[in-house]
């Protein structure tokens, strides 16, 4: 399965319905401040392909289906994580807990590997051979599913659990307990 474009909505008969992009009354401050309302965790996503490593801290990630075990995870399409995921189709999605701000932060800029560390975090090589970090308290391998691309600035990835591992049960960080805004 590939990246997929959807054709846009259709109501019941199959005419498209016209695009809510055409109204321009919204003001978009109030926009903005809406959607950073979304509750949303603080997660490390990582990946490679061959010899290249992608890792990213995202936040737009949700369960779909419990059979078989679904999650969705919008990455941002010009990232290195989602080029590697795209070639090699698998991935990691870590857990952060609450006081890690500064491990999920290392992932706010371009990766950065060697054979132990990315972005400074050691790791590990998973089931998958996606790359698991040694200092997060959970994780799930994924293979990918689905790429969605939403024609935004991220693709919706949709990911089948294949593994996972709760070293340690915590309380996960999410984007309110920080000093970030991401969204809007």
């Amino acid at each position: 399965m590939g990246i997929s474009r959807g054709s846009g909505l259709k109501d019941r008969i199959g005419e498209p319905i016209a695009r809510l992009s055409r109204v321009t009354a919204m003001d978009a401050k109030v926009r903005q401040k809406t959607l950073r309302m979304l509750s949303n965790g603080v997660y490390v996503l990582t990946s490679r392909s061959e010899d290249r490593y992608g890792a990213a801290t995202v936040s737009w990630v949700s369960q779909v289906s419990f059979k078989p075990p679904l999650i969705m995870v919008a990455v941002r399409r010009q990232s290195n994580v989602f080029k590697c995921l795209a070639q090699s189709r698998i991935a990691a999605l870590h857990i952060v807990a609450v006081g890690q701000h500064e491990t999920a932060r290392r992932f706010f800029f371009p990766t950065r590997a060697n054979c132990t560390t990315i972005n400074g975090e050691p790791f590990a090589q998973g089931r998958t051979a996606a790359p698991i970090l040694a200092n997060l308290p959970a994780h799930v391998e994924c293979q990918v599913e689905r790429i969605v691309d939403t024609e935004g600035d991220h693709a919706v990835v949709i990911l089948q659990v294949v593994e996972a591992e709760c070293r340690e049960p915590v309380r996960p960080l999410t984007i309110a307990e920080t000093p970030w805004q991401y969204g809007g």
